[in-house]
Parts: C-alpha cells; structure tokens; sequence
C-alpha cells in the first residue's frame, strides 16, 4: 500500500514538472535553463536559490519605492486640490 502511495505521489511530482517545463517554455523571456532544476546539484541549486533571493530583494526595494512614489504623488495631488 505504501509502494503504490509513494509511486502515485511520485507519478503526480512528474506530472507537476512537465507542465511548470511546458509553462517556462511557453513564457517569453522566461529562462529555459530552468527547466530541468531537479536534475541539477544541491551546489547548482544553492546558486540559484541565491540569485532568487537577491531578485527577490530587488523587486522589493523597487515596490517599496514605487510606494513611497505613489503616496509623494497622492499627497501631491490632494495639496494642489486644496489649494
């Protein structure tokens, strides 16, 4: 019973990854190198995970000035109403 629980799961995994691989294929400016992760080594995934970590961090910094743009503008706009 325990095989063919583990086997199912293991059957869905699969499933999982081949349409995540048909996704990243089909996104423009997606990276096809990706597409096989799980076949590469903890030392390439550590990379990886690294890079996405400071993207990551990229992307906030740049929401939270975005923000700090939005609210500068928002407070703009409500002094010149008043005005």
């Amino acid at each position: 019973m325990v095989f063919l629980i583990q086997n199912t799961q293991n059957r869905d995994a699969k499933a999982v990854h081949l349409k995540l691989d048909e996704i990243i294929r089909a996104l423009e400016g997606a990276r096809n190198r990706l597409v096989d992760l799980e076949a590469l080594s903890d030392e390439e995934l550590k990379k990886f995970e690294e890079e996405f970590a400071r993207i990551r961090k990229r992307a906030e910094q740049a929401g939270q000035a975005a923000d700090r743009l939005e609210q500068e503008t928002d407070r703009l706009a409500q002094t010149r109403s008043a005005s």
